[in-house]
Formats: C-alpha cells, structure tokens, sequence
C-alpha cells in the first residue's frame, strides 16, 4: 500500500469511527428509517412537561435506573409479577406514560423501527434541555433487551450508600469518580420523600441525634418540611433548595455548603476525589471559575447511555414498550 492509499483508507476509518458513538451506536441512526424519531420524542416530552415540569427528573431517573441493570435496553419498562419495574429500588420511578406515548406515535409513524430503550435515552436528554440545561446529540441505535428481573435491580445506587459503595458501583459499569459526581448533579432537578431522609434528621446512626454534617439551618428547615411525627412520609422534598427545576450548578454549592438532602449525596465531601470534583462544578475554588458542568455532563450521559447497549441483531424492537415481543 502506498502512503496515498494508507492515508486515504485512515481517513476513512476515521469519518467511520468520528459518526459511531460509544458501544456501536451512533447520531442519527434513524435519520433515514424514522427521519421523524427524535422529533416526535421530544415534543412528547415537552407536552408532559408542559403540565408537569418534575417529570423531567423523573425521565432522567428512569433512563439512569435502565443504564445501570442489563444495560441500557427499556428492560425497566418491561410490566410483570418479577420485573425490574416492581424491584424496591426502582419504587417511586415515573415517566412511563411520556414513553409509551412517544412508542405509540412512532409505531404508527415507523413500525419496529424506533426502540424503547432509544426512546428513553432521547426523552432524558430533551428532559435536561426543557430544565434549561444543556443539549447533545445523542447516539441511537439500542435494541430493546429480552430480559427483565427484579433481582439485578438490587445492585442500583442507593441513598444510602457510602463513597466507596457507589464507587464501587459505578466503577462495575465503566463509570469513574468524575463520571459519577457528574451523573449524580442530575440531582439538580430530582426530588426524594420524607421517608428517604427522616432518619438523617431525627436519628443518625441510631444516636437520636440529626446528621452532624448538615447545615443547621438547613436542618431546620427540612424538618419542618418532615416533622418526626408526621404520617405523611411520602411528601415530596426537592434535591436542589435553590433552583428545584432548573438544570444548574446550584446542587453542588449546596453540597459544598453542608445542605445535602440525600446522605449519599452530602457524602461527596467526605472524599478527597469526589469532594475535589463538587468543589470545581459549585466554582470559585482555588482561584478557578470552576469545571464546566454545561459541558461535562452530556459528556457522561453519553458514556452512561452506551453501558452494556444491545445493537445490531442483538435483542429486539418491542412493539410495546411495557411487553416483550411474542
């Protein structure tokens, strides 16, 4: 092969590998097959959002508790006596209904073509934008897995998990200590309920003491919104004090600040690498105007999105996305 020929067929392979995503996927996979895909999903999202905006948290929730069992593949919106859907981790999840609503639309538009687990990854990403945060082109081309049990759901993040815990976790999925403050920012706009918290307030570590590490004054004001006699523990408590529905950096300067709602999130300052990281995104640290979080968080979506992704001829395009194919 002469040096022409080898630079040409490296220039080829490079505008091959620059169109793919991550794992075999790609932007616009469905540009010619459903030319219409990606719009349709996001005036979905926007129609539910307009009537509700804390559906937005709630679609990137989704597509986070999808990611991290079998893959990004719709297996957690799969119904059944012993799917994910039911496993007590992903109690509390929403947003099936903007999913099926998009599904509908496209299988009459473009039948077997648009998978559920690209629907997923399409509504989290126009769910950010509509919270005023940032856009990304999202790499398509999931195919929808065949597989769905209750079990794998266990190992999801919890609240409660202490640093090494989640780092653990989302190390086994390709994710890194950048990649999980990064990911768990989306906290910005999520919510949680008194129940997830109440014993951070009233009785840390069975002490019957709160929580030494939050804000006093913070500490005040959630327990008034979760009163350690109150019976209503399914009350709705935002992540982010400052700015619940906006996609910002306001999540961070909380966390920096001591005013943490979820216990694995405050726990971000108790490591020297993960504190380092909340402390850049919430800026004005050392002199530095800080990480760009407009910037690194699609970054990571991608990575997150492409975890364990079936492509190809690899499980299948559900009809309806609630019910494998027969």
């Amino acid at each position: 092969m002469t040096a022409a020929m080898f630079l040409v067929a490296f220039l080829i392979l490079l505008m091959g590998f620059s169109a793919k995503g991550q794992g075999g996927l790609k932007t616009g996979f469905y540009a010619s097959a459903c030319p219409r895909a990606e719009a349709i999903v996001r005036s979905t999202v926007e129609t539910h959002f307009n009537g509700d905006s804390t559906i937005a948290a709630a679609l990137l929730r989704l597509h986070f508790h999808d990611c991290f069992v079998q893959g990004c593949d719709g297996s957690v919106l799969v119904t059944g006596s012993s799917t994910e859907r039911i496993a007590p981790p992903n109690v509390g999840l929403r947003g099936f209904e903007v999913i099926d609503d998009a599904k509908t639309q496209l299988e009459t538009l473009c039948p077997g073509v648009v998978s559920c687990a690209d629907i997923v990854a399409l509504a989290a990403r126009d769910a950010v934008v509509l919270s005023d945060g940032p856009s990304w082109s999202v790499p398509t081309g999931r195919r929808d897995g065949r597989i769905s049990s209750s079990a794998d759901a266990f190992n999801l993040p919890s609240p409660f998990d202490s640093i090494a815990i989640q780092r653990q976790k989302f190390a086994a999925k390709g994710l890194d200590d950048h990649d999980l403050v990064t990911l768990v920012g989306a906290h910005t706009i999520g919510q949680t309920t008194c129940q997830l918290i109440k014993y951070r307030l009233y009785n840390f570590t069975a002490t019957g003491n709160a929580d030494p590490t939050i804000n006093q004054v913070f500490l005040g004001q959630l327990q008034a919104l979760c009163p350690q006699n109150g019976t209503d523990n399914s009350k709705r408590v935002a992540l982010d004090k400052d700015s619940p529905t906006k996609f910002d950096i306001s999540y961070f300067k909380n966390i920096k600040d001591g005013n943490g709602v979820l216990e694995s999130d405050q726990r971000l300052m108790g490591d020297a690498t993960t504190r380092n990281i909340v402390q850049n995104y919430a800026g004005n640290f050392r002199g530095l105007l800080g990480l760009r979080y407009d910037i690194e968080f699609p970054k990571a979506m991608i990575k997150m999105s492409s975890i364990e992704v079936k492509t190809g001829i690899q499980g299948e395009i559900r009809k309806i996305c609630s019910k494998f194919n027969s």
